[in-house]
């Protein structure tokens, strides 16, 4: 018999279990108060049980991770400056952060795993913070697991690195460009993973997704929902016609944990199998919610120009990569996740896309009342407000 960590008992199928006898399977605070090292392979239903360090665990997505990993059986402790939303016996939170290399270290202590998912968004808009938390964050909690040992080591990275892409779909082996701070500072965080995997053999596997979306997505999203939900016009650009992909937060964290189980060093692109362009899925939300929204397009060029411009002077919540993409083509090729990692995404972009919407629906009334990672709160639109208004005089 097995005592499993939620106290119930249940048989063993481990050979030379001895009839009768019970095992308690320590749970983390346990492990931690041992005097003992941590046992990372302990041994549970016959099976080997993991401890992951989610970093950024109780931002949007690693709230997701963690959840996930725990429904498999894996320990997680968390390492956030906020508290996860959510409690279970096998989940441990662990405050502090990234920069605090004594903290690292404490968090890395008995664990097989590391998702890193730190990082600062475009939404903060903060450059000093793209760099020192994305690519120097990164490079102490990859020091650390070198000196850790750790199993392996999966970091998050984003499509932010290929900026606007010259062609389509987007491989693996397709140059990464960054047009932006944000996207240079991820794709330094790469470099240093990659180094790392070179000069000490650390097991690293590079997953770049493309924009999430996913019930309690919020962030630059949540305006989108905040016009259509009120009937006003939605801007497209340049006709709307460029194809792009999303991909859900439950897709990404799956191929997070199937990359966390491949060894050696891998770079992985995630994205959903179903899209089509950015028109085709406006209204599809617009279809959904029938309040009377309609598509408008408008010009790419000037209106990028003054997206850009209005970010610069603090009047608009959309970051350079926004501005940037909205009107660009933008899609991966997943074949090498699917062969690989077996990935296979439940999720299209339209199904994602009305998931997202009707979460926005029952929740706004308590939206914005937490805090923590700018992706679970609501955007101040700021100028971007009179943009709905504005379309109004175009016909159509």
């Amino acid at each position: 018999m097995v005592k499993n960590f939620l106290g119930s008992s249940v048989t063993s199928g481990s050979a030379g279990a001895e009839h009768g006898k019970t095992l308690q399977i320590p749970t983390l605070r346990w492990v931690r108060q041992s005097k003992t090292s941590i046992m990372a392979l302990v041994i549970c239903l016959g099976r080997i049980v993991k401890t992951a360090l989610v970093t950024g665990g109780s931002g949007y997505f690693g709230e997701l991770l963690s959840k996930q990993l725990l429904r498999q059986g894996t320990y997680v402790r968390v390492f956030d400056l906020n508290p996860p939303g959510f409690s279970h016996p096998n989940l441990e939170f662990l405050k502090g952060t990234i920069l605090d290399r004594n903290a690292v270290r404490q968090a890395l202590s008995g664990i097989d795993k590391v998702f890193h998912n730190v990082a600062q968004v475009p939404l903060a808009k903060e450059k000093d913070l793209f760099w020192s938390v994305n690519c120097g964050g990164t490079q102490i909690i990859v020091d650390e697991s070198v000196a850790t040992g750790i199993e392996k080591f999966v970091y998050t990275s984003s499509s932010a690195v290929f900026g606007a892409p010259k062609s389509n779909p987007v491989t693996e082996e397709t140059e990464p460009n960054p047009a932006e701070d944000y996207g240079r500072a991820k794709l330094a965080g790469e470099i240093i993973c990659k180094e790392a995997m070179q000069r000490d053999g650390l097991d690293v596997a590079i997953v770049r997704p493309r924009t999430v979306l996913g019930y309690g997505r919020q962030g630059v999203v949540q305006i989108l929902f905040d016009w259509v939900e009120r009937g006003l016009d939605i801007p497209v650009l340049g006709g709307g016609n460029n194809k792009y992909q999303f991909v859900h937060s439950d897709d990404l964290a799956s191929a997070c944990i199937a990359a966390s189980n491949v060894k050696g060093f891998a770079t992985y692109n995630i994205g959903a199998a179903e899209f089509g362009t950015m028109r085709e899925l406006l209204q599809v939300v617009i279809k959904h919610a029938e309040t009377g929204s309609r598509i408008k397009s408008i010009p790419m060029g000037p209106t990028a120009l003054a997206a850009n411009l209005a970010s610069a002077l603090g009047l608009s919540p959309l970051g350079p990569y926004h501005s940037l993409m909205y009107g660009r083509a933008m899609y991966f090729d997943i074949s090498k996740a699917q062969k690989e990692l077996g990935y296979a995404p439940r999720y299209s972009n339209s199904q994602m896309m009305i998931e997202t919407y009707n979460w926005y629906q029952a929740n706004r009334a308590s939206l914005g009342k937490g805090g923590g990672s700018r992706h679970k709160a609501p955007v101040k639109q700021q100028l971007l407000a009179l943009l709905p208004y504005a379309l109004r005089l175009i016909p159509g």
